[in-house]
């Protein structure tokens, strides 16, 4: 009889679990970048190069946490027409291989409602959800929907967090705890300039929570993600890298984003 776990927040403890690599590797893809058919081909290009997890990013026309990449992507992706029916239907078609988190702001979620969202996203075989302009205060009704359709709704920590309000995020984490590694929106960043942020942002998440601490923004080469799991971080995310790839090889942004996640998988192993 199979022990594996069925709620996606279960899947979620399970990918940190069982990766065999020092951390789990999250790449992030923007859902409908650069097309639809072709962002889900970049998932299962992600998943063959050696992904735990997979952060889906819901195009938006405001994305106040997006750097200029990742924000030129949506954009595109809007304009190829990726809608919030299109982007679900490109979590079902990879939830089946890896667990799969979708990012979307606030606005997505709270006009349908919150449970018809979550109940929405349950249903593709999503494990958790991203929000990452929902404060603390407000996310009560979204964490109970969550909760109630064994979705994590995973919460942000930044560099500027207070131990007290972190200690309040920590503490309601799901799935995993998600450590913004600098202050500012998603992009690279120098190496040089990472590495004891990585460290002090890192252990303040840890000692926070229970779950685990996954570490994201600024990372986008293999030195920064073994810079990650040195630090501790139990996993790694990587973004702007990944879209700016698919951007670059036009004629194969699958295979170029997959080998840029099998460089990335590699220095974890």
């Amino acid at each position: 009889m199979s022990t594996r776990a069925t709620t996606g927040v279960g899947r979620i403890a399970d990918a940190f679990t069982d990766t065999g690599k020092r951390a789990a590797l999250m790449p992030y893809l923007m859902g409908g970048y650069p097309t639809l058919a072709e962002s889900l081909r970049i998932g299962e290009a992600c998943v063959s190069a050696g992904a735990d997890l997979l952060e889906l990013g819901m195009p938006y026309s405001d994305p106040l946490a997006d750097g200029p990449v990742i924000h030129a992507a949506g954009t595109r992706a809007l304009a190829a027409g990726a809608n919030v029916a299109g982007v679900l239907e490109i979590v079902r078609g990879l939830s089946q291989s890896v667990p799969v988190v979708l990012m979307c702001y606030a606005n997505m979620v709270l006009a349908p409602g919150p449970d018809a969202f979550v109940a929405r996203l349950a249903q593709t075989g999503a494990c958790g959800l991203i929000v990452p302009d929902l404060p603390l205060e407000e996310s009560a009704d979204i964490r109970a929907a969550c909760d109630a359709h064994g979705l994590a709704l995973v919460p942000l920590v930044a560099p500027t967090t207070t131990p007290e309000r972190m200690a309040a995020i920590g503490g309601r984490a799901r799935g995993f705890l998600y450590a913004v590694s600098v202050v500012g929106t998603t992009g690279e960043r120098a190496a040089s300039s990472l590495s004891e942020r990585f460290m002090e942002i890192v252990a303040r998440a840890k000692a926070s929570t229970d779950v685990p601490v996954a570490l994201g923004f600024g990372i986008g080469t293999p030195e920064q993600a073994r810079m990650a799991t040195d630090a501790g971080a139990d996993g790694v995310i990587v973004g702007t890298r990944l879209v700016r790839a698919a951007g670059d090889a036009p004629e194969d942004p699958a295979g170029a984003v997959g080998a840029v996640v099998g460089e990335l998988a590699a220095v974890l192993e």
